[in-house]
């Protein structure tokens, strides 16, 4: 396998290298047609070694709530891709699996994939990052640049003045809902910006190594593999299409796509 499956704790990150970011992007006003994208980075360099961005047919409608049933299915098959193949950078017609390296396939390998989504911060307590970790087997962390309300939840004054109080890179404040438990963390994850992330368990990971994970990967607001994952593929639809069409990332349960990805 070029996935290594292993679950992600403790104090440190010793023996970890390679890190992974998937993505959907769609055209404007166009929500059957996307592109997914996966690609794996060097930790802690944060350097791409690989990337596959492939165009797909997105059938299943969107259902608040349910997403994980209208994208995962792509991005498990990005995964497969990866497993199977022997690092080739060759792939037919217009789609393509390009490796940027020469490395061997062992160097291909991520450790732990980084979700545009939530994980356990999710209405049922299973978002898009716990279906994909579970349907692959690989610790996936979900991080959303949006709050999803609920488990009393919201977005009021005292949620926007304890954001307030996040006053440096790095610092937090845990999200535990009505019911006592704790869903997920606050991060202000980048000096220059005071948006925060919302950072929650997907797959055999803990909450605390999920956070000190993702502020590791982050030279901007957004970690470098999700940051990745969406650049390349934006930049793959408006080749594929020869048209500077606006692209926009997926569906509405995550929010409004920010305008400036290194923001």
């Amino acid at each position: 396998m070029l996935l290594r499956s292993r679950r992600l704790e403790g104090s440190g990150f010793a023996g970890l290298e390679r890190v992974g970011g998937v993505d959907l992007s769609y055209i404007k006003g166009d929500d059957t047609s996307a592109c997914a994208s996966l690609v794996v980075l060097s930790y802690p360099a944060l350097e791409v070694l690989y990337e596959d961005c492939r165009m797909v047919a997105v059938s299943a409608p969107y259902v608040a709530g349910f997403l994980a049933f209208r994208e995962v299915p792509f991005l498990v098959e990005a995964v497969q891709r990866l497993q199977q193949s022997p690092g080739s950078n060759r792939s037919p017609g217009k789609e393509r699996c390009q490796s940027l390296r020469a490395h061997a396939a062992d160097h291909l390998e991520s450790e732990v994939l980084f979700v545009d989504g939530n994980g356990l911060l999710h209405p049922r307590g299973f978002g898009v990052a716990c279906h994909l970790g579970v349907l692959t087997d690989l610790p996936c962390i979900g991080v959303a640049k949006n709050l999803l309300q609920m488990d009393g939840l919201v977005r009021d004054e005292l949620h926007k003045e304890q954001i307030r109080s996040l006053q440096r890179e790095g610092d937090t404040f845990p999200l535990t809902g009505a019911s006592g438990r704790v869903l997920g963390m606050v991060l202000r994850s980048y000096n220059n910006s005071s948006k925060p992330l919302y950072v929650s368990v997907g797959h055999r990971v803990c909450l605390e190594t999920a956070v000190r994970l993702v502020k590791s990967c982050c030279r901007y607001r957004i970690p470098e593999p999700i940051r990745q994952a969406d650049i390349r593929s934006r930049e793959y639809i408006r080749k594929q299409l020869c048209s500077p069409l606006e692209v926009v990332s997926s569906g509405p349960e995550r929010g409004k796509k920010e305008a400036e990805l290194d923001d």
